[in-house]
């Protein structure tokens, strides 16, 4: 708290074209102290910048009338004696998304929807950054000013090499009283080895030799008058008056340089080291959910499936397995959000949902314990769409519930649809369940079928032009095709609608034969 309090409060320029975003970001900001500028598209965000000169911008990517790419171009573009960081806001955060971000001007990343932990960290990170800068350009400007005064410690020799005059600053920074340095040899300001090769340097120039140093800035190590050596840097003109010839060193302590070089260094190093960790943990995170998901279960010749992940980690998750009996329990679930967040979520419910199909549990007690479950173990705000289904081919019968997700469709071996069943719940993880209806909808078949699931990820998906994939083109992916053919279809039907480009969300598709 102590750090935070000393952090410069900052005026943060928010751009987001949908104006319950903009609110929520601009209440957030407020709340940690900053004040906001809003923007609801990429060329109001130009205007306000040039109105306002923010320190920060959050910006959207996909905007009406101009997007954040283009105007953060457009501010790099203007004047400006400051960096003002800009971070990008998107849920496209596939690689070439945010190498475009970079190229455009951005320094920073955080997809949709905003992990609000991790914006306050990355504000924070912002405000030390940009107090860093204003310390360095506070800097720069002392220095300015020094030199404009010729306030720098100025040393002038003879061709013996021996101290004509120096100013008041050379006091300050070696040491020595003015009347002191006079008539010395200038060596006495150098450490060794540089002391001992000095005089060779200048006799070797004045009798004709290259110029090593002369006219040109460069580093050396410089020794006050206690001993203490320092790192300087040293500028040597030479000026000649008649037959005399003179040598004047300006000379600036660049001690403080050297210290945030080395702490940019230090800071690179530990970014490499938190990258690298954050990269074994990610490969370890994607090992475990990848055991959690890829069970043998999935291997039943009566499904299909296909299971792509908008991120590394899918917030979609699939499952099967068989009672003893023979019975086929599934279940396709959606958790809130993207990524491990989304994935870590869909834990608790494959754990129970493994361990208690070996017992040919009822769906109706099998839901209320995984919803009882992710009500206690989630927190505020995250749950998970889910559809459970029970085949059971000796009776020709099966049972589904679903709760949060799209509707579920058995279709005949034509693919034309026999029957629906619809959301009639919650996702799970709300609720307590003694306040959901846990009882599944009870289907039969007198001839082959199949069940249909997927989740709202296929619905919404996008072409370039903004159309979503939607129910009608799933439909007719499956019209016409054998049953064990259709997910190639559907598959084949997703990505020619995208046209490459990138998945907004998870899309998950499983489909289940009811054999006769």
């Amino acid at each position: 708290m102590a750090e935070m309090e000393k952090l410069p409060k900052l005026k943060i320029l928010t751009v987001d074209d949908s104006r319950t975003n903009l609110q929520l970001l601009q209440a957030f900001l407020q709340k940690l102290g900053h004040t906001t500028v809003a923007a609801e598209n990429g060329e109001v965000a130009v205007a306000q910048y040039e109105a306002h000169r923010p320190d920060a911008i959050l910006m959207d990517i996909m905007m009406p009338v101009m997007g954040g790419l283009e105007a953060t171009k457009r501010i790099r573009a203007l004047p400006s004696e400051r960096w003002v960081p800009v971070i990008f806001l998107s849920a496209l955060d596939r690689d070439e998304n945010l190498v475009g971000g970079l190229e455009a001007g951005g320094d920073d990343y955080l997809s949709k929807p905003i992990n609000f932990v991790v914006l306050e960290a990355k504000v924070r990170s912002m405000q030390r950054m940009l107090a860093l800068q204003q310390t360095a350009h506070d800097t720069l400007r002392h220095l300015q000013t020094i030199s404009d005064n010729v306030l720098e410690a100025i040393v002038t020799i003879d061709a013996d090499a021996s101290i004509t005059s120096c100013n008041r600053s050379v006091e300050d920074l070696f040491g020595w009283r003015a009347e002191e340095l006079v008539g010395q040899n200038v060596n006495v300001l150098c450490p060794e080895p540089y002391r001992s090769r000095h005089d060779g340097y200048v006799r070797e120039y004045v009798s004709g030799g290259p110029p090593r140093i002369i006219g040109t800035t460069r580093e050396i190590p410089a020794q006050r008058r206690d001993g203490s050596i320092f790192p300087a840097e040293i500028r040597i003109s030479e000026v000649r008056l008649k037959d005399r010839r003179m040598f004047i060193g300006v000379i600036r302590d660049i001690s403080e340089r050297h210290r945030s070089e080395s702490l940019l260094r230090d800071n690179a190093e530990r970014l490499q080291r938190y990258y690298e960790q954050t990269e074994e943990e990610k490969a370890l995170a994607m090992s475990l959910m990848e055991r959690q998901l890829m069970r043998r279960g999935l291997d039943d010749p009566a499904l299909g499936y296909w299971l792509s992940p908008a991120q590394n980690f899918s917030g979609d998750a699939l499952a099967a397995a068989r009672a003893p009996d023979g019975r086929l329990y599934a279940l396709l679930a959606d958790a809130t959000g993207h990524g491990l967040a989304a994935a870590i979520s869909t834990v608790p419910l494959l754990t129970l949902f493994y361990r208690l199909v070996p017992s040919g549990a009822a769906l109706s007690a099998m839901l209320a314990e995984i919803n009882q479950q992710l009500r206690d173990a989630l927190p505020v705000g995250h749950f998970v769409g889910a559809t459970l289904v029970c085949l059971d081919p000796a009776q020709r019968r099966g049972e589904i519930w679903v709760g949060g997700m799209p509707n579920a469709c058995l279709v005949d071996v034509a693919g034309d649809v026999l029957q629906e069943f619809t959301a009639r719940e919650l996702p799970l993880g709300i609720v307590d369940s003694r306040k959901i209806d846990c009882r599944p909808d009870v289907f039969e078949w007198r001839a082959p079928a199949q069940l249909v699931l997927y989740s709202d990820g296929l619905l919404e998906a996008e072409a370039p032009d903004g159309t979503r994939f939607g129910r009608e083109r799933l439909l007719a992916a499956l019209a016409g095709i054998a049953p064990a053919a259709r997910r190639d279809a559907v598959q084949a039907a997703l990505l020619g609608h995208l046209a490459e480009a990138p998945a907004q969300d998870d899309v998950s598709l499983l489909l289940l034969d009811c054999p006769t």
